[in-house]
């Protein structure tokens, strides 16, 4: 099937409040090329478990879509009419499983030299769009807070090097409560800024009991969905014929309930988890991939206004059959290397802050946990400074405020 024979009647399976935005939006799937149509509808048809930065993003594209006159539409789409596809992908079912059909694309135009094409023609399509519907400006300056270092004793060799030429180092804080106070400001900003999925707290082992207000994931909390997954993953590789792309087919296909999500709980956050769990790499495994992976798309996909991480110590390197045979309970934890991927993350995590709007007016924390160090950074903050200043973690948050 093609586009223009798309009738309200093919997207009867998809989830309510999608299937209505798909049929309002039916006239123009109608005129768009199948080489782009099928990665839309793969948006639109999880709309019903998207966040709400993610809704208004796909709300503000179809209506950009539905706005433009035909000549437009020609013009906007005519680098993706002139890639050319199989028979086999055109017979597909892609208004069910749109994402099946991308996947198939994505060899397919690999296989017949015309990536760099369909590249090309995203890439405008992408500029186009952010000139015409611009990302929203928060309503409250961003603030985004990593904690690396548990269980770290003793440290030689300086943290923070990366962070340090944003901000300003501090090498005499009081570390007493530290991480408490970090909690309470997390929940005073939910409290004063009260925005759905606003406030993210994700921690690497066992999470403090936040504010309801602050959305909070943690690894320890995901024990028994990690081993689930693991079990999963196993039984699939021992399959004959079993690859990689068909593992990646198997994970993408499973839903919460198949890792012991109950069903009586946050929808969207529960689907939100599974995609950290399946599309992650080492996230079941590795509590420092973990946090960094969720960072990573807490930041991408909610755009939040405040994000507090914390990194604990990850179980040791092993060979990968003998990581996902472990049994977490007797893991032989690496607290030193968990440093050492706590401070990149924490760099990570502010590069990313950087790319968000209003990034000009963010400010971001970053300490080593139950020590004397941290780097603060914000409008108010002298870059590539250091301080000899003591002072309270409260005290740096309302510096740089």
């Amino acid at each position: 099937m093609l586009p223009a024979e798309l009738t309200a009647d093919d997207f009867d399976g998809y989830p309510p409040e999608a299937r209505k935005l798909a049929v309002g939006s039916l006239a123009v799937f109608r005129r768009l090329p199948l080489t782009f149509l099928p990665n839309l509808l793969r948006e639109v048809i999880e709309y019903d478990l998207k966040f709400p930065s993610e809704r208004r993003t796909i709300e503000k594209e179809l209506a950009n879509l539905n706005s433009l006159s035909p000549q437009e539409i020609s013009d906007w789409f005519s680098a993706f009419e002139q890639i050319r596809l199989s028979p086999s992908l055109e017979s597909m079912d892609w208004v069910s499983d749109p994402a099946q059909f991308v996947e198939q694309l994505s060899a397919y135009l690999w296989s017949s030299q015309q990536l760099d094409a369909f590249r090309s023609a995203a890439i405008a399509y992408g500029d186009r769009l952010r000139k015409t519907t611009p990302p929203e400006s928060p309503s409250a300056p961003r603030l985004g807070i990593a904690v690396i270092g548990k269980d770290v004793d003793q440290y030689e060799k300086p943290v923070f090097q990366k962070l340090r030429s944003y901000g300003t180092y501090f090498n005499r804080i009081k570390p007493e409560n530290g991480l408490d106070i970090l909690l309470n400001a997390v929940t005073t900003r939910a409290k004063n800024f009260p925005v759905p999925y606003g406030h993210w707290y994700v921690d690497g082992g066992q999470a403090a009991s936040p504010h309801p207000a602050v959305t909070c994931i943690s690894y320890a909390s995901l024990d028994a969905s990690r081993a689930a997954l693991s079990t999963r993953i196993r039984n699939e590789i021992e399959k004959p014929g079993m690859g990689p792309e068909k593992l990646r087919s198997v994970l993408a296909r499973m839903r919460p309930e198949d890792l012991g999500f109950s069903k009586e709980g946050d929808p969207v956050l529960n689907r939100f988890q599974l995609r950290i769990l399946t599309e992650g790499s080492g996230t079941q495994i590795f509590s420092t991939t973990f946090v960094q992976w969720t960072a990573r798309e807490v930041l991408r996909r909610v755009q939040p206004h405040t994000l507090l991480v914390r990194f604990t110590p990850r179980q040791r390197q092993k060979p990968m059959n003998e990581l996902l045979l472990a049994n977490t309970a007797s893991a032989d934890l690496d607290p030193i290397g968990s440093l050492v991927d706590g401070d990149m993350g924490a760099y990570y995590n502010w590069i990313n802050q950087r790319h968000m709007t209003g990034a000009e007016q963010s400010s971001f924390l970053a300490w080593f946990e139950n020590h004397s160090q941290a780097v603060a950074i914000g409008p108010s903050m002298p870059r590539g400074t250091a301080s000899t200043e003591s002072a309270t973690l409260a005290s740096l948050l309302s510096w740089m405020a």
